[in-house]
């Protein structure tokens, strides 16, 4: 008795054969490039289509002025305030952070003071003081610009609380000027994490550029540059006509 699937195979394997046998080379050549012209043109018009789509894409672009605050450790928290938690007053644009109810005294060498120095949330792995030059010049500190979280060999301070005080052998810096944004926004300016941009401020008489804006990319992240109350107030930002973030060729976006 036949095995009728060795005959199905046969068949298929005759088809083929003779199939082959009956094409002219020239046609079969024909139909390739006709495939391989087909598939480089589509992947062409998808490339065109994904820069027309990240260029078309508006994000919103906010400039905030960070004035002088304070960021604090659990265990200073509870030294300063006598409990653990920090009392939140008001969301900030960027989710999940804060400005406090809270806020502290800041000593200076020669016992000059900053009084009510507000603290934002949440809190850190180490206490640090964002200060603008002329704050520090108040002070009698010379911090160094820096982006957060960088300290090394950044002077220190005194803070007072209600409850007790915390001498900071470092901490104190004046944060240099950066742009927070996520990936898609990464995407239409063209730029990854610790690029450098430009944030330009028009606004009359004091239209200013700033120069090496620090990039920040991290998820969930809003668009938002974050310059300090001396550069602010210096590009009148307060009256701007329109504010614009500008990296060399490429989209920029203006507000």
């Amino acid at each position: 008795m036949s095995n009728p699937n060795r005959e199905n195979n046969s068949v298929s394997q005759t088809s083929v054969n003779t199939f082959g046998r009956g094409l002219d080379r020239s046609f079969v050549e024909a139909i390739v490039r006709e495939v391989i012209t087909s598939r480089l043109f589509s992947s062409k018009l998808n490339q065109e289509t994904d820069d027309n789509n990240i260029c078309s894409f508006t994000p919103k672009l906010v400039v905030s002025i960070s004035a002088r605050h304070i960021h604090l450790t659990n265990k200073d928290v509870k030294t300063l305030f006598g409990y653990d938690e920090l009392k939140k007053m008001k969301d900030l644009y960027q989710d999940g952070f804060f400005a406090a109810e809270e806020t502290l005294m800041i000593v200076g060498p020669r016992r000059r003071m900053l009084p009510t120095v507000r603290i934002l949330g949440p809190t850190r792995s180490e206490t640090q003081v964002e200060l603008a030059f002329t704050d520090a010049i108040s002070l009698g500190i010379d911090p160094p610009v820096r982006e957060s979280g960088n300290l090394e060999g950044s002077p220190g301070c005194v803070l007072v609380g209600p409850k007790g005080v915390v001498e900071l052998k470092r901490g104190v810096i004046r944060a240099e000027r950066h742009v927070h944004m996520n990936k898609n926004e990464a995407a239409f300016y063209g730029v990854k994490d610790k690029d450098r941009m430009m944030l330009r401020v028009s606004s009359g008489g004091c239209t200013t550029t700033f120069e090496n804006l620090l990039v920040r990319i991290g998820e969930g992240l809003k668009l938002e540059v974050h310059i300090d109350t001396d550069e602010g107030n210096a590009a009148d930002l307060e009256h701007a006509d329109k504010v614009e973030l500008i990296r060399s060729n490429y989209c920029s976006v203006a507000a």
